[in-house]
């Protein structure tokens, strides 16, 4: 299919032909290709895709077929290389299409492409705070842009970037819940006022417990940190023989064990840290017993 070309400019003595355009401007073609021809994009930042939400746009597409084409690049063999439109490609093989219509845009390179999927996917709002923020990280690891340099790109301020990437240090199960929408971002960001892995996934299961808002859990964690701190006692120099039973203890129950000797007796302490560790620890104790 031919480049399109720029429209005839309207003056006083008629209409003349504009020049060429400037050479550094994009090339794309509209056309219509087979489903079957378009591979995956392999920078798309956006891990996953709704169900239910899918089988909508398929029913739609079924009605009015795809109203907004795909944006691609020849592969090189014969094949496409899908840049923008995931979601729409998923929805047409749904509803049954044989073809899609397309924009086929000039090679790019892979930076211009993750970019490229990663702004249309924030314009859209379809990534959640975790995939969004894998993107900006993947930007700054593979091309070493600053986080000014992508707030740029990105027509976001440098501190939206730098909350953003703050939510990757997380642990992972936190991670998991700000992406499955069970706590909010926000949320998230006062989990990270806590220090220690522990303490923020028992603050964690608090908020859920309780249903605290945003505002209620930023002020939990300022009474948290704003409490006296304890001063322990110094711990009496440990037993070998009770440091090498809590060491057994701990890597057969994967969770934190202490020992006290009590007389002759011994006292042991299992510390759980959630409701799945204890869900888990009670599993296993079934497993014995059977």
């Amino acid at each position: 299919m031919e480049d399109i070309q720029p429209a005839a400019v309207a003056t006083d003595e008629g209409y003349v032909k504009p020049g060429p355009p400037p050479p550094d401007l994009p090339v794309f073609n509209f056309s219509e290709v087979s489903i079957e021809l378009i591979k995956p994009n392999p920078w798309q930042p956006r891990k996953t895709f709704g169900a239910e939400s899918l089988q909508e746009l398929a029913d739609s597409i079924k009605e009015h077929g795809v109203l907004q084409p795909l944006v691609v690049i020849h592969a090189g063999d014969g094949t496409y290389q899908l840049i923008v439109g995931e979601r729409r490609l998923r929805a047409a093989k749904l509803a049954g299409l044989s073809k899609v219509p397309v924009i086929i845009r000039d090679a790019m390179e892979e930076q211009k492409k993750l970019e490229l999927a990663l702004i249309e996917n924030i314009q859209r709002h379809n990534l959640d705070p975790i995939e969004e923020a894998m993107a900006y990280q993947q930007l700054i690891d593979q091309y070493q842009m600053t986080q000014d340099e992508l707030g740029k790109k990105m027509g976001k301020g440098r501190t939206t970037i730098t909350n953003a990437l703050r939510l990757l240090h997380l642990p992972l199960k936190i991670q998991r819940a700000v992406a499955e929408g069970i706590v909010s971002e926000g949320h998230a960001r006062a989990i990270l006022g806590l220090p220690g892995m522990e303490r923020q996934l028992a603050f964690m299961e608090d908020i859920i417990r309780d249903g605290l808002t945003v505002r209620q859990a930023e002020e939990r964690v300022r009474e948290i940190l704003e409490r006296p701190k304890v001063i322990k006692a110094p711990r009496a120099p440990s037993d070998p023989e009770v440091a090498a039973l809590e060491n057994e203890l701990r890597g057969k129950l994967g969770t934190k064990v202490k020992v006290q000797k009590n007389g002759d007796g011994r006292k042991v302490t299992i510390e759980f840290f959630s409701q799945e560790e204890l869900s888990a620890f009670l599993d296993k104790v079934k497993k014995l017993e059977q």
